[in-house]
């Protein structure tokens, strides 16, 4: 079996999403699902149930992660579907490196977007009081404040360049 494909499918959906997502903020349904059902087609045809199996627990790990992240309101819906797509196609390990990369590339990012606003240090303290006001209080409530003033940006943005950092250094 040629390992070359299912990156190279892997790609076409992730190309696909970051379109959307630039434009729109979202990534669709379509895009996700297609992504999913093609990757586990293409486990099957590929490898039988072998194959499915890789898949499936790619899937598990990439939805798994992402899910506790969306349930954080730290990513969308779209981007939970998404990273179990990457991991129906290219299994567990190359899903997790993916993650990882982005998820790096979207901290390095949203320093870079603070810094450009001058906007660092007002974070940072802002940050400082609200731990600080929630082990005072001893609630959660001063946590949950400061996330109306997270940013946002299309979270593709830094999966683009962490799947291929990933795809570069396994």
């Amino acid at each position: 079996m040629n390992m070359i494909w299912p990156f190279a499918g892997c790609l076409i959906f992730l190309a696909a999403a970051f379109y959307t997502d630039i434009k729109t903020m979202k990534i669709p349904n379509k895009i996700t699902m297609a992504f999913i059902i093609t990757g586990i087609a293409y486990q099957l045809a590929a490898r039988g149930l072998e194959g499915l199996l890789f898949g499936l627990k790619g899937f598990a790990a990439g939805f798994g992660l992402m899910y506790l992240l969306y349930c954080c309101r730290a990513v969308g819906g779209g981007d939970v579907k998404l990273f179990g797509g990457i991991g129906v196609w290219t299994g567990i390990f190359f899903t997790l490196s993916s993650l990882m990369y982005s998820v790096l590339a979207a901290g390095v990012i949203g320093f870079l977007i603070l810094l450009f606003r001058g906007e660092i240090f007002s974070r940072f303290a802002g940050v400082w009081r609200s731990v600080y006001g929630a082990v005072i209080l001893r609630s959660t409530g001063p946590l949950k404040d400061s996330r109306r003033n997270m940013i946002r940006f299309p979270f593709m943005v830094a999966v683009l360049p962490g799947t291929v950092l990933a795809y570069l250094y396994m």
